[in-house]
């Protein structure tokens, strides 16, 4: 189901032959019976600079390299690799040219680019729309953030979204992993908490509850946190019910809000966090914020 989606346009180089253009393709991001893009691009785009990524390459490093010198720095992969090319873009302060290249490929659905033609036909045209950056203890972030339970869920609905769908897999792994989660005990703006899981999300997302599916801008500046409260009794059966019959957000031990910027404190030490299906170890106080200024980023406009 396709959302209006409401846009900031920003003014881009346009280019059809890939003048001035650097493209790092990720060869090792999505499954492994997807056809390799490199040789269309070079084909589509002669003048561009091309350079292809191995799992045992640096990403970042190589996204660095590449947009030494570049006036629009594209990348061919997931959401990781979009984070990655997000981060350089916008040290540089050059659009983003995203080609869907990954698994599931969240933020070029947001942008409405659905495969390398619409890319293509996006940087041709100079269509480019402006994109909130956020970070999550530094680390950049284009979909979504969490931490609790939430990173478990994150590993445990990937296998089941390729088969049932992402919002089923969401409900299914939601179940199945808050009956064995532990609570967290956090502060968050030094209120203590002690929560089950914990989502964030760049931009306002919808509809309510945990399993949120689509936005209605990319650049709105506000961070979505949703929270799952331990402190409620039987807060977690009350939880997983809930979710099973699609009321979680009309449950008390449910709460929504939007900030600007949280700071987070762990009281049970260093804490596991997720950005974009990636996971990774956190420190114990982590700040989650916006950039200063958005992000340009290729989209049909």
């Amino acid at each position: 189901m396709k959302h209006r989606r409401a846009t900031t346009t920003v003014a881009v180089p346009a280019t059809s032959d890939g003048s001035g253009v650097a493209i790092v393709v990720n060869s090792s991001a999505g499954p492994e019976r997807r056809a390799d893009p490199t040789d269309e691009l070079r084909r589509r785009l002669p003048r561009a600079r091309l350079r292809r990524v191995g799992p045992d390459d640096d990403l970042s490093s190589i996204l660095r390299e590449a947009a030494t010198g570049a006036a629009v720095l594209g990348v061919v992969g997931g959401d990781g690799s979009a984070n990655a090319a997000a981060a350089v873009a916008h040290e540089r302060g050059i659009p983003l040219l995203v080609v869907p290249g990954g698994t599931l490929n969240h933020f070029a659905r947001d942008l409405g680019v659905d495969d390398l033609e619409a890319a293509l036909d996006a940087l041709a045209g100079g269509r480019a729309i402006a994109v909130d950056l956020a970070t999550i203890d530094g680390h950049p972030f284009l979909n979504t953030a969490s931490f609790g339970a939430y990173p478990a869920l994150v590993d445990a609905r990937e296998p089941l979204e390729r088969y049932i769908g992402k919002w089923p897999a969401l409900a299914v792994a939601f179940v199945r992993v808050l009956a064995g989660a532990e609570p967290c005990a956090v502060d968050l703006d030094d209120e203590p908490h002690r929560l089950w899981a914990v989502f964030i999300g760049n931009c306002r997302y919808h509809p309510d509850g945990l399993a949120p599916a689509w936005r209605g801008r990319l650049d709105d500046g506000v961070l979505d946190v949703r929270l799952i409260d331990a402190r409620h009794p039987w807060a977690r059966t009350r939880a997983v019910a809930t979710a099973l019959v699609g009321r979680l957000r009309r449950s008390p031990v449910y709460e929504a809000r939007t900030v600007k910027r949280i700071e987070i404190r762990s009281r049970s030490g260093p804490m596991r966090l997720a950005r974009d299906g990636e996971t990774f170890d956190g420190p114990v106080d982590i700040v989650v914020a916006k950039a200063d200024r958005p992000l340009a980023v290729y989209a049909p406009t």
